[in-house]
Parts: C-alpha cells; structure tokens; sequence
C-alpha cells in the first residue's frame, strides 16, 4: 500500500521487483492524473492522508491488521529540504509525516519502507528560534536538536514492535544514471533488523560494474526533433554557447565569470550548479523540479537548451512509454520530486530476498553515499555525543 505516491517513481520499482501495489495515496491533482492514466486498475485515494485511517483501509481492501505485506511511502519532504528555509516535525507537512506513522502502526504491515531526502537526517523535532538559542539560553533539548525529528520516528516506531534500519543511498550505486541521495528507512515488524542494502554499482574499482552515465541514460534522444523542454533566458544562453560537456560558469574566462555572476562572484560556497552542463561521462547531477533555477541549472551536455522532459524520465529510469499528465512545468515537477525507479527496484528485490531467507549480498557498514554519519549505527552514536540521555524517544 503506498502513500504519497507522487509520479510512482518508488513504486514502479518495487513493482518491477515482484511487489504488487492494493492502492495509491496522492493529493496533488496532476499527479493523480498521471496515476490515473498509467495505472487505471489500481484504487487511487485522492486525498490528503489525513482523511485517512488505518481502520477504514483494512476495511476497504478486506484485510485484518497484520496482512498486508508492507506500507511504502515519502512524506512531503519540504519541512526537511536543505534546498530550502528548514522547519521542523512541527511544521504543517511533518505532522503529515507522523500520520503516516500512525497509519503503520494501527494497519501493522509485516515491513514499512520510508524514504525522504538528506535532510531528515539533520531535521529538529521542535523549532527553538535562533534568537533564542546560545548564552543565557537553555541548552537545545532533544527535541530541538539535528536530528531530533528522525529519532522521534524511529522512537514511534521501535514503540509499535518495529525494529528499524536506515542509511543514505545514493541512487548511483544502484544502476541510476545520476547522484540522487534519499534517507531509506527500513522497518521490520518482526523485530529482525534488515541489511543495507547491497549496492550493484560502483565508482571505484571494487568488482561491480561501473556507475552509468548521462550517455548511457540519454544519448540516442540528442537528435530526437519532438522533445518536450522550457527554454533558458538569451542572457544565460549567450554563456552556454561557449561551455561544453561537464563545464560550468568556472569554465569561462575571468571577465566572463564576474559579468555572469554578477554579486555571487564574490560570494563564498561552490556555486557549481550554475552555468552548468551535463558531462556525458558522468551521471547526472541531482534532478530538481525545473531545470533552469539559475543555482541548480541542468542544460544538456551539448544542445543549448535544459534538458527535456524525455531526458529527465530517461536519468529517473522511468519507462519510455510511461505518461506524464500536465503541462511541462508540472512533468519536471514530477520527476523532480520522484524516487528513481531503479532504486524502488534494488530495495523491493533485497526485501523480497530478505523476506524469504535468501538474502545474500548485503552492505555491513551502510557507506552508501558521499556522507559520513548516515547510517542509523553511527548517526545515533553522533547524536548521544551530544545527549548522553535519549530517554525522551523510548
């Protein structure tokens, strides 16, 4: 049963894996119509979650608490997005987020799969203002603390009989053309702790296959004549035409530089998603929801336009002949927002795998990203330097 259902990225994954899905959740009408045309055969509750409980779902599909094999879901990740102004579970959409955890809890599927962006990792349960944080002030309470949201779910959850595991995979390591990092909560209702899971690829010389490519992912469509796309403004296009593959505003001459900065020029951070193309040899960058936001721009490796919404389906390993309802700002929007299908894919077949006591390969030290710190193991270590007393979350 999935929940926040977006565009199906994580879905049509795990269903590719084996896993049949009894029903869709989604609020945002353009991507219940995507749902609606791609998969017609399938109950779709088009409504906020909140309208929703775990007695009227277990009743609607003829189910008693414990049957269903597992709930899959990404709570809206705005409240957690570093790519934003950062709030807390507090905030409007976490409380979403701990519905869901409810719905878990009175459904009690044998598994749970939550994912959600980096953010989550460092999120706060309660937001103290900054003006009320240091000298004269108490000190942060767990609560108020990085990290204090995703201890307080987990917490929900090892009170209900689950036992959880979490990491941050990036998509990359497991057959996606791009560096997508997702937090990927595991959770077990057996009280059996699940692996990482294994990755399939690599960038290192570690006997696996080596990552894809943006080549690998979009080079027969750089000739295709009906692709869907926006445009770049003529003032950053005249830039564009003098870069090349895998180059960026640091490519250009000094002079150049300054002019196409402008103040940010001068500014610190690395600044390297502006002016910047795609390298063929090279998985893509994170797709955002549009491909012209001058900080995160996605233009591709040699046509002087973003890249398509046929590019950004292909690098989210989406099928070719899956349809996105809307205009072309809610399409990048849908996949910006999805899960690659690759990695719903590598998570369905290592639960199914765990599941049924075949499980082989698995990863031990949940180094699955470029962070350091994000497996439940060391994150907890870190967060106990800090709060020798996490009696608040048991």
């Amino acid at each position: 049963m999935s929940f926040f259902s977006g565009a199906l990225g994580l879905d049509l994954g795990l269903e590719e894996a084996g896993l049949e899905a009894v029903s869709y959740n989604e609020i945002e009408k353009v991507f219940c119509k995507t749902i609606k045309t791609n998969k017609p055969e399938t109950h779709l509750y088009e409504c906020d979650i909140r309208e929703l409980n775990a007695k009227m779902l277990l009743k609607d599909h003829g189910l008693k608490k414990g049957e269903l094999f597992a709930i899959v879901g990404g709570p809206p990740c705005q409240a957690f997005s570093t790519a934003g102004k950062r709030k807390s579970l507090q905030d409007e959409r976490g409380n979403v987020f701990l519905h869901f955890i409810d719905i878990i809890e009175g459904m009690r599927p044998k598994y749970a799969i939550i994912e959600n962006v980096r953010g989550l990792l460092s999120a706060a349960m309660k937001h103290r203002p900054h003006n009320e944080r240091g000298e004269g002030y108490p000190a942060l309470t767990v609560e108020e603390s990085p990290g204090g949201a995703l201890a307080h779910i987990i917490a929900k959850l090892e009170k209900a009989g689950y036992k959880a595991s979490f990491t941050l995979y990036n998509s990359a390591n497991f057959g996606v053309p791009q560096v997508r990092e997702r937090v990927v909560i595991l959770a077990s209702r057996e009280g059996k702790e699940i692996p990482f899971v294994a990755k399939t690829h690599s960038d290192k010389d570690d006997n696996l296959p080596p990552w894809k490519t943006t080549k690998d992912a979009i080079w027969d469509l750089r000739n295709r004549k009906t692709l869907e796309h926006t445009k770049f403004p003529e003032k950053r296009l005249k830039y564009y035409r003098l870069l090349t593959s895998g180059q960026n505003w640091r490519s250009l001459p000094v002079e150049l530089q300054k002019e196409a900065m402008g103040k940010s020029f001068y500014s610190g951070g690395g600044k390297t998603g502006f002016l910047r193309r795609l390298d063929w040899n090279k998985p893509s960058p994170t797709l955002v929801t549009s491909p012209t936001m001058p900080a995160t721009d996605l233009c591709h490796p040699d046509k002087d336009r973003p890249l398509s919404v046929e590019e950004y389906a292909r690098i989210q390993t989406f099928p070719d002949t899956y349809k996105f309802e809307g205009k072309t700002l809610d399409k990048y929007k849908q996949l910006g927002n999805a899960v690659p299908c690759g990695l719903g894919k590598a998570i369905g077949e290592h639960l199914i795998k765990f599941d049924e006591g075949k499980l082989e390969k698995y990863n031990t030290d949940g180094k699955l990203s470029r962070y350091l710190n994000t497996d439940h193991k060391s994150w907890y270590q870190n967060l106990r330097k800090e709060h020798t007393d996490l009696t608040l979350f048991q």
